[in-house]
């Protein structure tokens, strides 16, 4: 299945869109895409509606996030081969692991504001995965069953707040916008492997961006399975898995967003995202 919420924001409806691109409103009948709203359950749920006896949601506007909140905005970082490469880091022996702010969670096509005195935000295309059943010292072989579904992130990141502030990453990847999920949940049934999706990012049409999740150094089982021994993965938790190479932290010189940019990018089959760069002032 494909879900997404659309609407203004703080208004966004749940979604279903069938294989003919047409959307079915959910609200009435299942709750808002967050927590146990996407856990298996509600999953189920929504499988056994009949489609054609839903609304159609006619004229639907703005693309929300794919998810209403999150508990948890997991990310992991330098998990692709060759992104290891280009930032001038020995490949990690174990998931580097950070979060970043739910409150920066935004619309696939919302325009992007860059934050007041930021000067290196960067783009990152990845792989997002979303809990939909409680993990917890899960096996690598058993990891996947615990996931909901798949979805396209931008793990926007500010490198000088990153990188040049001293402790932890999540001051860096956590500003207004900085988040946008979607346009879709997939569910995990609809992708038959993690491992194996292309991923590209264009700016200003230009590819930055372009590599396959198979580059990736740490699975999404083997990521799934390394978190559940530390912590508890929660329903509705989000899981960014990192970003391949082609960051405008690894071009020579470096490039970062400014002004007037576009960012285009895209997870294959779980769809494309479109973000406007606007500057603060």
């Amino acid at each position: 299945m494909k879900l997404m919420r659309i609407g203004p924001v703080g208004r966004e409806k749940p979604v279903l869109m069938q294989v003919d691109g047409t959307l079915r409103d959910l609200s009435g009948i299942v709750g808002d895409f967050f927590g146990d709203g996407v856990g298996f359950e509600q999953l189920n749920k929504i499988r056994s509606l009949n489609p054609d006896a839903l609304p159609v949601l006619e004229s639907p506007g703005r693309i929300g996030a794919c998810l209403a909140d999150v508990s948890n905005f997991h990310a992991i970082g330098l998990n692709y081969a060759l992104h290891a490469q280009e930032a001038g880091m020995d490949a990690p022996t174990e998931p580097i692991l950070f979060s970043k702010s739910s409150a920066c969670l935004a619309g696939p096509n919302d325009p992007l504001t860059l934050p007041e005195g930021s000067e290196k935000s960067d783009w990152e295309v990845e792989l997002g995965v979303v809990i939909g059943r409680t993990a917890y010292n899960v096996s690598e072989d058993k990891a996947l069953k615990h996931v909901a579904a798949y979805c396209t992130v931008n793990d926007l990141s500010e490198r000088a707040w990153q990188l040049e502030h001293g402790g932890q990453w999540i001051k860096g990847k956590s500003a207004p916008g900085f988040g946008p999920i979607g346009p879709w949940l997939v569910t995990a049934d609809e992708v038959e492997d993690p491992q194996n999706l292309n991923l590209s990012l264009s700016v200003n049409g230009e590819v930055r961006q372009s590599s396959n999740t198979s580059d990736m150094i740490f699975s999404v089982a083997e990521i799934i399975s390394y978190l559940s021994r530390f912590m508890e993965l929660r329903v509705g938790d989000l899981i960014a898995t990192g970003t391949p190479s082609g960051v405008g932290m690894g071009m020579k010189p470096p490039r970062y967003l400014r002004g007037g940019d576009v960012i285009e990018l895209e997870v294959e089959g779980l769809g494309v995202q479109r973000q406007e760069v606007r500057s603060s002032t």
